[in-house]
């Protein structure tokens, strides 16, 4: 069963416009009050492609951080259910702090304030 916050690697494909595809990390974003009772989990991917300043759609993460070997972003504008089918593996846990920062950004890009 997943967790909230646990990295794990993905199958996303097949991608569709500019949904992020092939297997790649993700994060959990979903209560955990539910995780393991339904066929689907929430998500936000999570890429290697790091831009040069971080903002409210993106998290980076330092490299080693959550089981991931380079220094990455979660994408938190792309928030996605995805069938638990497609969890391959996991890698790891979220700090605390990045944990508090996912949580606040997401309020931010889903309107929750």
């Amino acid at each position: 069963m997943t967790q909230k916050y646990e990295v794990w690697l993905a199958d996303l494909d097949p991608q569709y416009g500019t949904e992020p595809g092939k297997i790649r990390p993700v994060v959990i974003v979903q209560s955990n009050l539910i995780n393991g009772k339904i066929k689907s989990t929430m998500v936000c991917p999570i890429t290697t492609k790091i831009l040069s300043r971080t903002n409210v759609m993106r998290l980076r993460l330092a490299s080693g951080a959550a089981g991931l070997d380079q220094e990455s972003e979660i994408l938190i504008s792309q928030v996605r259910a995805i069938d638990n089918l497609r969890l391959v593996k996991k890698l790891g846990t979220i700090s605390t702090a990045n944990r508090q920062l996912l949580d606040e950004n997401l309020k931010i890009v889903l309107d929750l304030g």
